[in-house]
């Protein structure tokens, strides 16, 4: 059985199914997150802001394992199950990220765009996003850094990725199977991380290219 579960078939399978949930789960908390943090660094939302930012801090506090079960009564076993709870739990670092971001563009450049008569869209989208894209950034490195350590309890909800091999590995006793499955998730983790470092600091130096 553990030869059957370290064959490269098997590795390779286990591996797309971990890289897709993180990808999916991932991009749908960016899309989500972001568009929530632009809008609640609007003063006219600040008790919006609020209340969102309060209850994606409560859902942070949740066990991961309870939100994969919390899912689980509402969806059953599988990968959507699996996706919605990795999407909740990578809101927060997003959606503060972004909102420290935007915020933390200085209102002189805003003001002197708003007085070169520019409309908050091009506002938004010209100034604001582009100078606060490294902290924006920073927030989805550490979220997809998260999800793909969280990724392994997916097994338990039966959508695969590296837990199978954790969780049969304790199961059975078989030393192998366990680090097997811990070392191919620390190892994606930290080529996540080293691809998103890569980005984040190219933003970092266009930011001060633009701030000098």
């Amino acid at each position: 059985m553990a030869a059957r579960l370290l064959s490269y078939e098997n590795i390779g399978l286990l591996t797309k199914q971990h890289i897709i949930m993180v990808l999916i789960s991932s991009i749908a908390a960016i899309l989500t997150a972001v568009p929530l943090g632009i809008l609640i660094s609007r003063e006219r939302f600040a008790r919006v802001g609020a209340i969102i930012e309060n209850i994606v801090n409560v859902a942070q506090t949740v066990p991961s394992i309870a939100i994969l079960a919390l899912f689980f009564t509402i969806l059953g076993l599988g990968f959507n199950t699996a996706v919605f709870a990795l999407w909740l739990y990578s809101l927060l670092p997003i959606l503060r990220n972004t909102y420290a971001g935007i915020t933390g563009v200085s209102k002189g450049v805003v003001e002197a765009a708003q007085g070169m008569g520019m409309p908050p869209l091009r506002i938004l989208t010209l100034i604001e996003l582009p100078l606060a894209s490294p902290v924006i950034i920073a927030g989805i490195r550490t979220a997809v850094v998260v999800n793909v350590g969280t990724a392994t309890l997916a097994t338990f909800v039966g959508a695969g990725g590296y837990g199978d091999l954790i969780v049969t590995g304790i199961a059975i006793q078989r030393l192998p199977l366990l680090l097997t499955g811990c070392i191919l998730s620390a190892l994606l983790a930290i080529i996540c991380d080293h691809i998103l470092a890569v980005v984040e600091k190219n933003r970092v130096v266009e930011y001060q290219e633009v701030k000098y």
